[in-house]
This record gives structure tokens, sequence and C-alpha cells, in this order.
């Protein structure tokens, strides 16, 4: 084993928090390591907030067009070309993304490294065949789509909430598993891209976590667009038919049900990146879904070491993440 590099401070990973905490620690004379597996910006910028709302535009717009005859407007036929939507969202994300490393890779002792991390002592971490240690250790590291344990899912061949950003056409039928904020914005958009789109919800309503009535004017909203809603059904198993179509079976309060589709989405909730972050070797614990417990200074279980974002639960919203960076920056500086 290599002889470990020794930093102030150690960030492990470049989201809405991470990323402006790097450049707070560095300038307040702490030099400082910030350690990115993938790409700045964390999942906003990313996989989330920006790249969803850049095509939900395009939906809107494909949407308003279908109805500029109600309003005398005669537009014709209309047709959305996925690659081309795809392509605007890249960009913009490319843009969104270049700005916030450049003002990272431009902030004076911050070293940023690009690689997997993981723990290997407490306050000691490897990445890319290299070792670094720090007094303080920040862990940022998000969370990503859960795979629920449907039988023969695996072998459809599912998108998630990031994969399917790249599709080039619009799906013939989109079956979206799971009726929460992620499910229903994806049914929305490609509804008024053009797909037929069918959500299968366990719980008795959509958006669980909103009010009832607030859940049932969504549900009226996505079904005045056209879209098909299942509540209280659960998928029970999936295959690929010969024809390339999905066939998937629901358990309902009316019984099992069966829907063919062209595309399936997983949207059934987020697990968060500590798996391979071995977070158990520097004493840091988690809870039983993998989330980092932290006190209310964001402190974990081990001395000197800290977490903030998406990795220690609760709501995943970028400025809850943002949030967390300015309690760490309180308190430590």
């Amino acid at each position: 084993m290599s002889a470990p590099e020794r930093y102030d401070a150690i960030v492990i990973g470049a989201g809405q928090g991470g990323g402006p905490l790097s450049t707070a620690l560095a300038k307040a004379g702490r030099r400082t390591l910030l350690l990115e597996r993938s790409h700045v910006g964390g999942t906003c910028i990313n996989e989330g907030c920006t790249p969803t709302k850049t095509m939900v535009a395009s939906a809107r717009v494909a949407y308003l067009s279908r109805r500029a005859a109600e309003y005398g407007v005669d537009t014709g036929p209309v047709r959305v070309d996925l690659a081309r939507v795809r392509e605007r969202k890249r960009r913009i994300v490319e843009s969104f993304r270049a700005g916030s490393q450049r003002r990272i890779e431009g902030t004076e002792g911050v070293d940023l490294v690009f690689g997997d991390a993981r723990f290997v002592a407490p306050r000691a971490v490897a990445a890319n065949g290299r070792n670094f240690q720090a007094d303080l250790v920040f862990i940022n590291t998000g969370g990503r789509p859960a795979v629920p344990a449907v039988p023969g899912l695996d072998r459809v061949g599912p998108h998630d909430s990031t994969s399917i950003l790249e599709l080039e056409e619009v799906p013939g039928h989109l079956i979206v598993l799971g009726g929460g904020y992620i499910g229903i914005e994806f049914a929305q958009m490609f509804r008024r891209f053009g797909s037929r789109v069918t959500v299968i919800q366990r719980g008795r309503q959509l958006l669980p976590l909103e009010d009832e009535d607030i859940a049932d004017a969504v549900l009226g909203i996505l079904r005045e667009d056209g879209v098909e809603v299942w509540l209280q059904a659960e998928a029970r198993c999936a295959e690929r038919l010969d024809d390339g179509r999905v066939r998937l079976i629901a358990r309902t309060a009316e019984g099992d049900r069966m829907i063919g589709g062209s595309h399936v989405l997983l949207a059934a909730g987020r697990v968060p990146n500590t798996d391979r972050l071995a977070p158990e070797t520097a004493g840091v614990e988690t809870d039983a879904n993998g989330f980092i417990r932290v006190n209310e200074r964001l402190e974990t279980t081990a001395p000197g070491i800290y977490a903030l974002g998406d990795v220690k639960g609760g709501p995943a919203f970028t400025h809850v993440s943002y949030d967390d960076y300015r309690i760490i920056r309180a308190n430590l500086l």
C-alpha cells in the first residue's frame, strides 16, 4: 500500500453540498481534496433538476402546440424528435456542469480527483490506487434509483430516472412503477411527448407524502392529460415477449391485472451510495437502509467525519443539501 497523501480535509462527492464546501474550506486555509466518482454537480445538475426540467419544457411546448387550435392557431401535426430534445438537454447540463467544475478547479487549495472512493481506515480513503488521510472527512455521495424486487424485471431492461433521459425515440407505451414525485414527472412528460403512459402505484394515492386533496388534484390533472393510473397496485412479475414488448402482471384490489408496454420506468424510491464506500471501516454507522446517521451538526458516529446531502436520508432536495453545507460552514469555519 502506498504512503497516504495528507490533506486538511477530504470531501467525498462533488454534489450541491460537497462542491461549495470544498471551496469554502480551501478559502479558509485548509488544503482540501475533493473526490468525485463521475461528474461535478451531483444529481441536481446531471440527472435531476436540470435535465428533467429542460425536457419538461420541451414536453410543454408539444402539449401547447397540440392545443393551438383551441386558441385559433393552426400549427399542423406535431411531431417530437426526442433525439433533438436529448441533445438540447445535454448541452444545458454540460454548460452547468462545466461552470461548476471551473469554479472548483479555479480555487487555490482544492485538488479535484476523479475516482471511486472507499474508506480503508478512520479518516483514511483510497481511490484510483492512491491513499489519502485528513483530520476532517465529509461524505456527500448522494443516492441512486432503487430497483424493486420484481421477478423477471431485470431481464426486461427497465429504465431508471437516469437512463430514460437518454432515449432517442418516444416510447410507444411507458409503464411507470411508482407514483411519487419522480414517477409522475416522467409520466406527464412522456404523455405530452406522445407516449401512452400507465402509472402503477402501490399506495392508495399518488404522492403519498402529500395531503390527500393535493394528491387527488394531481391525479385529476394526469388523467386529464390521458395518463392511466392504477392505485393500490403492485407489480408481481415481468417478462420480455418475443415481439420485444414487455408484459407485466400487477396485484390490485380487484385481483391480478396484466398490462403490456414498450418500456418500463423504475420510480420506486432511491437508495444511498454507501455500499461501495465501506463506511463501517471508518466507524460510520448507517441505518437499515444504508443512510448515514448524523446529529444536528451533521456529525456521524465517527469523530471528524460528517455527512451532508441525500446520503444522510430525509428530503432529497438541492436546497437541503446546500443548507447542510451552510450548517457545516457555520459550525467549523
